[in-house]
């Protein structure tokens, strides 16, 4: 697993929340291993990985939904292992957000305030002050049924920010909105995540959310955590074959290694020289094949010093760009993705063309096959 610089020069009391080699079976099944994870204090952290991966099993470990069958919980410095949910002073918003239909938008609001004992006057201002930070001002006397997606979602958020927690939990709380709406709706929780400066961790399986919303990532598959760094780290320097082609668009090219300089590594994808990073290919011998990940803004048409050519197989128009679908001998993949800007000439469907790769943050790894 790859982490970020920031886990060697983080102090302890910078750490909101601490996994320490976790691991959740349900039966014969791990659904968890061995998970090693901290989120700092004021981060956004996102949980990204297809469905089933783990990522939501973890997020119930820290809520407390689930208890760990090894490892331990920390929030706050502080051991929750075994400690109930109702203790763990975290906010949570649900992909349904389970709100009460009977209650109003205001006491939805205040029901956890009201748990906890809060007096009458305080929890009138408190409710009000989360109404008006989530725009919601005005629809307090309103039941759920009368709300549209996006206030729901609002009353889920404020809910859980009331009770202002150590740690807020999203459990891809966006699933429901439709896409206008989900782009907004991230734009707004990212807003209010950094003025109220709270702890956050966000589970998703789209990639575009986690990209754009976090501070850091983990991305997780059959239950480990392969990645955890910055979006642009990951997006840029997968650890392995399974980031590489889980984050974007990446088309794939069959090569031979040639050698090693140092961080840079040297392969040959027909007669045309490609430099990629070193590490994934430590110890290969000269002539081995290897796969090139390459994204498709990596690759543009060319008259002279191409890498490879093909035949156009599609031309799909997207608005500000064209993705041209290409057929290449080289390719490993399926088919090779150009991405042109719309300004320029589009190829026919069958014509040869010819493609060069600009190698900035293309990576290489040993062939599977």
């Amino acid at each position: 697993m790859r982490s970020s610089d920031q886990a060697s020069v983080a102090k302890p009391q910078d750490v909101a929340v601490r996994l320490d080699g976790v691991t959740k079976r349900f039966g014969d099944v791990a659904a968890l291993t061995d998970a090693w994870l901290k989120v700092y204090r004021g981060e956004f952290m996102t949980l990204l990985g297809p469905s089933g991966c783990g990522k939501t099993t973890l997020l119930n470990l820290v809520a407390g939904f689930l208890f760990p069958d090894n490892g331990e919980v920390f929030i706050d410095g502080a051991l929750v292992t075994d400690v109930p949910t109702f203790q763990r002073e975290i906010g949570v918003v649900f992909q349904n957000y389970a709100l009460f239909p009977h209650m109003t938008v205001a006491n939805n609001v205040a029901y956890g305030l009201k748990a906890r004992g809060v007096a009458r006057d305080e929890i009138a201002a408190r409710v009000a002050d989360a109404l008006a930070i989530m725009k919601l001002t005005g629809l307090g006397d309103r039941k759920p049924r009368q709300l549209s997606g996006g206030q729901a979602q609002r009353v889920a958020l404020a809910r859980a920010l009331v009770i202002r927690p150590k740690v807020l939990l999203l459990d891809e709380p966006f699933s429901a909105l439709d896409k206008n709406l989900r782009a907004a709706m991230q734009v707004e929780i990212k807003e209010i995540q950094r003025k109220l400066g709270v702890t956050t961790i966000f589970v998703t399986h789209d990639q575009s959310e986690a990209l754009s919303l976090s501070d850091r990532m983990a991305v997780i598959s059959d239950g480990r955590i392969l990645q955890l760094d910055t979006p642009q780290r990951i997006y840029r320097q997968p650890a392995d074959r399974f980031v590489a082609s889980f984050i974007g668009e990446r088309s794939v090219l069959r090569a031979r290694f040639d050698r090693i300089d140092g961080t840079v590594a040297t392969v040959m994808i027909g007669p045309t020289r490609v430099t990629v990073p070193s590490e994934p290919l430590a110890g290969l011998k000269a002539g081995v094949l290897v796969d090139v990940f390459v994204r498709p803004e990596q690759l543009r048409m060319t008259t002279d010093h191409a890498a490879f050519e093909g035949s156009v197989a599609a031309a799909i128009f997207q608005g500000d760009h064209v993705d041209l679908y290409v057929d290449a001998p080289h390719a490993a993949s399926t088919r090779v993705l150009v991405r042109l800007p719309a300004i320029e000439t589009v190829p026919s469907v069958a014509e040869r063309v010819a493609i060069a790769i600009d190698g900035v943050d293309a990576i290489a790894f040993p062939s599977e096959t």
